[in-house]
């Protein structure tokens, strides 16, 4: 595995599942969810910012010609890479129509860009099957391997787009990490703790936004 590929397995794509136990990166996170005309989720819209040393490290790595920035093609060679990685971790998207989990469809392109010191990735995704506003829905973004720590600092970066919600509820869930240690002490073990991948129970920590229509 070459040094490029081992930096962005910092992001849990490919990374060692012994260093996992928690967050080594950190990313501000927005998401949209946006609904159609035809009364169906169309697409989720993401932005990413990360923190200043794993922005600091893929400079490093992607900065092929050592002018100490990232130029359009790097760029667009680093949106590749995530492209491709995240696609086993279905983009960090989390969803559930009535309990049942929703996968997304791969994107286009995930573009990526630097200001201020910081990388930042946006994108969107469509879930990979017709899903009509009725029900209980959930929307989250996390890793399932805790490797980096996706935070919505404000709980207007979760948010709804689109007339049709406004027959529906919406509200947004950020779980106590007391409360659910409490209520799952017979399922956290030694080996979610050493493999949260095999496990997926990191979700029971993510904020997620709930609607209800």
């Amino acid at each position: 595995m070459n040094h490029r590929t081992m930096l962005l397995a910092g992001l849990a794509w490919l990374a060692p599942v012994a260093a996992l136990a928690h967050p080594h990166i950190f990313a501000e996170a927005r998401l949209e969810i946006v609904a159609g005309e035809d009364g169906t989720i169309s697409e989720l819209r993401n932005v990413w910012r990360f923190d200043d040393m794993f922005s600091s490290s893929v400079i490093l790595d992607f900065d092929k010609n050592s002018n100490a920035k990232l130029d359009p093609d790097e760029l667009a060679e680093v949106g590749q890479t995530v492209l491709e990685s995240l696609e086993e971790f279905n983009y960090y998207t989390s969803i559930t129509e009535d309990g049942k989990d929703i996968k997304v469809a791969k994107p286009d392109v995930i573009n990526v860009d630097f200001k201020d010191g910081q990388l930042l990735m946006f994108f969107s995704v469509k879930p990979a099957e017709p899903m009509p506003l009725k029900g209980k829905l959930t929307f989250g973004v996390y890793d399932p391997t805790m490797y980096a720590a996706m935070d919505f600092a404000n709980d207007d970066d979760m948010t709804v787009l689109g007339d049709k919600f406004d027959a529906c509820t919406h509200k947004v869930v950020r779980p106590d990490p007391d409360e659910v240690l409490a209520e799952n002490q017979s399922t956290l073990t030694d080996a979610f703790w050493n493999d949260p991948t095999g496990t997926d129970m990191s979700k029971l920590f993510a904020t997620r936004i709930e609607i209800t229509c």
